[in-house]
């Protein structure tokens, strides 16, 4: 991998992080898949070497600043799919992302958690890290996983 001196690698280099291993998948499905201009990543979770970071649900046991740091791992790991389907010098777009965030009743700040990810995007990819976003409250996630992440990105 050679580093393009304001790419997407060294973007990330300048902020401490590296792209860890393509985390693999936890069922019957691919990290990423590649349609036409577009890559499709599946809901990463907050993994690293093989372990969930956290689990339970935010806003009981897991604060909103954690889970803000666990959606960045989320995107750390569909970062990692992608370059390793494409190159993450081939993005042209983040389009999409859906965030899911395991909710404790009464917790209402997805949007807080879920701006870990999108901070990430357009840290590293400028302009065209801006994207479309959903963030979702939900009952439960897999493996108790307190935030899960997917994307649609635009590849040359």
């Amino acid at each position: 991998m050679s580093v393009v001196a304001n790419g997407p690698h060294a973007r990330l280099a300048e902020l401490g992080l590296e792209l860890p291993e393509v985390v693999p998948p936890v069922a019957s499905y691919l990290p990423a898949v590649q349609s036409g201009q577009h890559v499709y990543v599946s809901g990463q979770l907050p993994m690293a070497e093989g372990k969930l970071l956290a689990t339970g649900k935010v806003g009981a046991g897991v604060s909103a600043e954690q889970a803000k740091q666990l959606a960045q791992r989320c995107a750390l790991n569909a970062l990692a799919a992608i370059d390793s389907l494409v190159g993450l010098e081939n993005v042209v777009k983040i389009v999409k992302l859906t965030g899911f965030v395991a909710s404790a009743p009464g917790f209402t700040g997805q949007p807080g958690v879920i701006n870990g990810a999108s901070d990430l995007f357009g840290t590293v990819f400028g302009e065209a890290g801006r994207h479309a976003r959903s963030a979702v409250g939900v009952a439960e996630l897999p493996l108790d996983a307190p935030v899960e992440v997917e994307l649609i990105v635009e590849v040359s």
